[in-house]
């Protein structure tokens, strides 16, 4: 994933203030582990998660939550047309 130059300040403030309801659903959708580390030189951005089930993981990026946090990211960093991150596996 990548975040627009001038927006990595930004970025970090909105990570550190994670909603509740994203944590919540993690947990729902069982991730067990997660971090994401920026590289300022750069501005990508390295996610690690560890989670139960790929296939229940998978679903909720159909939830409500997820969407709303696609839509609240979408002005930060390059996505897609559906808001989600554009991102490399």
């Amino acid at each position: 994933m990548k975040v627009y130059p001038e927006q990595q300040e930004e970025y970090e403030k909105r990570h550190n203030q994670l909603w509740p309801e994203m944590r919540e659903m993690f947990a729902e959708y069982g991730a067990v582990n997660y971090s994401i580390f920026l590289d300022s030189d750069t501005n990508y951005l390295f996610g690690y998660l560890e989670i139960e089930d790929e296939k229940r993981w998978a679903e909720s990026e159909s939830t409500e939550i997820n969407q709303k946090w696609w839509d609240y990211m979408e002005d930060i960093m390059e996505t897609n047309p559906d808001n989600s991150s554009v991102s490399k596996n």
